[in-house]
């Protein structure tokens, strides 16, 4: 199995604009979860750094054998861009539906 350090999680987040919230919600995972691993105060059991290496490779993040992620595609080429902000609200407004 692939390892995930710290420093990448967090590095893969900021190039895709991603919060600990946002992550989460994509790899069903809490964000104390993902804060306690990227600050390194618990380590990860295999699932969880599964589960985050499936939603940035899944957003097209890339994890050469060394150096950090890499953004595989150019976010102009997704087919919606939008802030974290934007996506809490959309989140929001369909749980109150």
């Amino acid at each position: 199995m692939r390892n995930l350090t710290a420093e990448q999680s967090r590095a893969a987040r900021a190039l895709l604009n991603w919060s600990r919230v946002r992550l989460g919600a994509k790899c069903n995972l809490s964000e104390a979860t993902i804060s306690g691993f990227e600050n390194g105060v618990r380590k990860p059991h295999p699932r969880t750094v599964a589960a985050l290496l499936l939603a940035f490779e899944g957003a097209g993040i890339v994890f050469p054998a060394e150096g950090g992620p890499l953004l595989a595609r150019s976010l102009g080429q997704t087919s919606r861009r939008s802030s974290n902000r934007t996506w809490r609200r959309r989140q929001t407004n369909r749980a109150a539906e």
